[in-house]
């Protein structure tokens, strides 16, 4: 007698499969901070023996040796992570706050931030974001060596009131202060036409300078705003906020009047051109210069998400960008977004 054909098990052996994965993720992650705990009590046990003792950073060397006698094989019992361990205690030992965070991400990882960061509330941004985002080490160290954490503070935008809170940081993230345009080849008195031309000619140098999360849609994007022709300088679309992606370009400084063309021009989107899957469209107003305080009070009362931008043509960052910061007390009100959903 033949055995009657087995049908319909695919939903099972995705359960399963699931299921598996739900397991080797957990048991990962339990390891890892099992691992980071051992590091934490070793580096605390150097510190301490050292003290005692009076030994110098030699111990390590001694200690290296004997680790990897009795553990062949073992990788992270090297002098200089042994090193990095008691010193990875010393950067957490007085913060009630990180000391628990630091669990929840890779060692590798641990170790660029306690090495690159110098204060404890840009360690927690970093920390955070390499938690939310699975970011890998060279994805980590290129957000910090791009300022990330200083271009989040002093970005300006409105998406605390207008982007829901799942993807407010990203949203957040998507928006520098100031691009790089160092690319372009304008002359001395060029129009905001030849600086729109120069961005679309270099189309992959733009977008990496927006952020690498960005694909390019058309410039002078066509739409119709009843009997009237609409046009917007650059069309985006944001992979990971899913959204559409409207770039204005202003060559003076930034005018109030500029946010309410955006809110027509997103109005226009989310009408006629964005899918029933994706989010509502974004606005970034890119100027030569603004006033922050204007753009501020021009953002306060728009109820769809805008974020303002400056320019410049050549490569370097404002040395007084450390001056340009928030007090440490609103910089970690601003934080606070990381512990919300």
């Amino acid at each position: 007698m033949d055995k009657m054909k087995t049908v319909g098990y695919e939903p099972l052996v995705n359960d399963i499969k699931e299921m598996i994965h739900k397991k080797h993720y957990h048991a990962m992650k339990a390891l890892n901070a099992e691992t980071i705990l051992l590091y934490w009590e070793i580096g605390e046990e150097i510190f301490k023996q050292q003290e005692e003792n009076g030994w110098g950073k030699s111990i390590v060397q001694i200690l290296s040796k004997e680790l990897q006698k009795e553990f062949p094989g073992a990788k992270g019992y090297s002098a200089a992570n042994l090193w990095r361990m008691r010193n990875f205690y010393l950067s957490y030992r007085d913060s009630e706050r990180l000391a628990p965070l630091v669990r929840e991400i890779s060692w590798s990882n641990n170790v660029v931030i306690m090495e690159k960061c110098k204060d404890d509330l840009q360690k927690e941004f970093y920390i955070q974001m390499a938690k939310r985002y699975g970011w890998t080490k060279r994805v980590l160290t290129n957000f910090i060596e791009a300022q990330t954490y200083e271009k989040y503070l002093l970005n300006q935008t409105n998406f605390e009131l207008t982007v829901p809170e799942n993807r407010k940081v990203q949203a957040m993230l998507a928006i520098k202060d100031e691009y790089t345009f160092d690319f372009a080849e304008l002359t001395p008195e060029y129009s905001e036409h030849e600086l729109e031309m120069q961005l679309v000619n270099n189309i992959r140098a733009f977008l990496t300078e927006m952020g690498g999360d960005f694909t390019f849609i058309g410039n002078q994007y066509h739409l119709m705003a009843g009997s009237r022709d609409i046009y917007i300088d650059l069309l985006l679309f944001h992979r990971r906020l899913r959204s559409l992606v409207a770039v204005e370009l202003k060559i003076g400084e930034f005018e109030a009047e500029y946010a309410g063309k955006m809110q027509l021009y997103l109005t226009a989107l989310d009408e006629q051109v964005k899918l029933p899957d994706e989010n509502p469209s974004i606005g970034i107003i890119i100027c030569k210069s603004k006033d922050k305080t204007y753009v501020e009070y021009a953002l306060k009362r728009s109820n769809v998400p805008i974020g303002v931008a400056t320019y410049q043509l050549r490569s370097s960052l404002p040395e007084d960008m450390k001056e340009m910061l928030p007090e440490p007390e609103e910089i970690a009100e601003r934080l606070k977004i990381f512990e919300k959903g």
